[in-house]
């Protein structure tokens, strides 16, 4: 297992990182006009409406940009693993940036299918994809 670098949490993300304790990827979205909002904001970059909730999503999404990673940016980091931006299916303009893991991760390319999985450390619920 990878150690990950813990992100910053707080009211507005926490439910994010706790996501996939039952196994759903939640996006904020606005509850007055639909829009998603990645990253968490407090405000519908939209409408300007303060009307937000995190929302599940089917998890599903297309890898959108790809790049195999050669250099230990920390130590335990092994190498090489694949880093990509995954257009979330059904969220328009959504882009998210994670890795991509399990059997194959390393010659996956743009537009490949792929579902969420998630790896839990320390009460983090990390987002991370597969191909489907």
């Amino acid at each position: 297992m990878v150690v990950r670098v813990p992100p910053r949490i707080g009211p507005l993300n926490r439910f994010y990182w706790e996501s996939g304790r039952d196994g759903v990827l939640r996006i904020m979205r606005c509850q007055d006009c639909a829009t998603w909002l990645h990253p968490a904001r407090p405000i519908c970059s939209s409408c300007l409406s303060e009307n937000v909730a995190p929302e599940a999503t089917s998890g599903t999404g297309t890898v959108y940009s790809i790049t195999i990673n050669h250099q230990a940016w920390q130590p335990g980091l092994e190498v090489p693993y694949a880093i990509a931006r995954i257009a979330l299916d059904g969220l328009d303009g959504v882009l998210l940036t994670t890795n991509i893991v399990g059997p194959g991760a390393l010659d996956t390319q743009i537009g490949d299918a792929v579902r969420v999985t998630f790896e839990e450390q320390n009460g983090i619920w990390y987002p991370l994809f597969e191909r489907a």
